[in-house]
């Protein structure tokens, strides 16, 4: 017997699909007023650009060239939420149903989560599929936009477009190992749009205090990765020198050196080029970054990778998938 092969009721990945775009800015473009200093120490070299595309139709059309390729009924479409809906007091997530022809029976939203929600996603997608034999297929996408027109987001990072749709399924390569996420709802407000009394397009980003961002939000999330990799270590029968590699979100050059030295074992440098030529891409970056992964010759057949997110909302997730 194949000691990789999962085992039965494992939940992994069926199929993934990313859209990027053919439209990379130089970082200074982005935005003529943003601080060069912020810029320079972010990291970002370009960003991705996908003009006249909402979230959702971007999570729509990657939705589509997923399905392009196999078309079998979805049981359930998980849309993990962008920075602000398109549409109040409508649904993104049936909408993106609709617009991708898709052969699904329910759609929901997962929110509240900021990047994190992708982790949240999958999470709840293997949870769905273990509860309800009679499910075969959960869909997860997200599409990536800036909030209004700044895509600079003093003192956190600099945003691009994208957009990801994957699918979980029974048997799926790799295949989620173990995962565990908490959240903190104490720093619920710590970021802020004031969206009601301004037009979309003078939406901003406001930090209610950089420095509890910068350090006492930082700190936290170094103790809840520290804890919740353990726990997910702990529960696989596993140590780090088991983990073939590591990767996270892209926020900042320097986030990848201060989890580095978190774990003693460095983040893996997909993460960095990634971050590099398109930005932040919220909850998209795990996926993206663990698609660029599993494309490379650095991971094969029965390797594990350790996925660390979290968000400035206060959530954090740590998962291990089994190629």
């Amino acid at each position: 017997m194949d000691e990789h092969r999962p085992a039965a009721g494992h939940i992994g990945l069926g199929a993934l699909h990313c859209l990027f775009p053919e439209r990379l800015l130089p970082v200074g473009e982005v935005d003529p007023e943003a601080d060069e200093d912020f810029l320079r120490a972010c990291g970002a070299q370009t960003v991705g650009v996908i003009p006249g595309l909402s979230q959702g139709d971007l999570a729509a059309e990657s939705c589509r060239r997923l399905l392009s390729a196999d078309d079998r009924p979805i049981d359930v479409l998980l849309h993990v939420a962008g920075r602000a809906p398109d549409t109040l007091l409508g649904s993104d997530a049936t909408k993106i149903q609709h617009e991708a022809k898709m052969p699904a029976r329910m759609a929901l939203t997962v929110d509240g989560l900021g990047c994190v929600g992708s982790s949240a996603a999958w999470g709840l997608a293997r949870d769905l599929l273990l509860a309800d034999p009679g499910r075969e297929r959960i869909l997860v996408t997200h599409g990536s936009k800036p909030t209004g027109r700044l895509r600079v987001r003093p003192p956190v990072t600099v945003v691009g477009d994208g957009a990801f749709a994957m699918t979980l399924v029974r048997g799926g390569r790799p295949y989620l190992e173990s995962h565990a996420l908490e959240t903190d709802g104490s720093y619920h407000d710590l970021f802020r749009v004031d969206y009601k009394r301004v037009a979309w397009h003078g939406w901003v980003e406001e930090c209610a205090d950089p420095a509890r961002y910068t350090f006492e939000l930082a700190l936290e999330s170094r103790r809840r990765l520290s804890g919740l990799t353990e726990r997910v270590l702990q529960a696989a029968s596993v140590t780090l020198q088991d983990v073939k590699a590591v990767l996270m979100q892209n926020v900042s050059v320097r986030a990848f050196d201060f989890y580095s030295d978190l774990l003693g074992v460095p983040v893996h440098p997909v993460c960095r080029a990634m971050f590099e030529r398109y930005g932040h891409l919220g909850a998209m970056d795990v996926v993206a970054n663990l698609d660029a992964l599993l494309k490379s010759p650095d991971v094969s057949t029965g390797d594990r990778v350790l996925v660390l997110n979290n968000s400035a909302s206060a959530a954090w997730s740590v998962s291990l998938w089994r190629v």
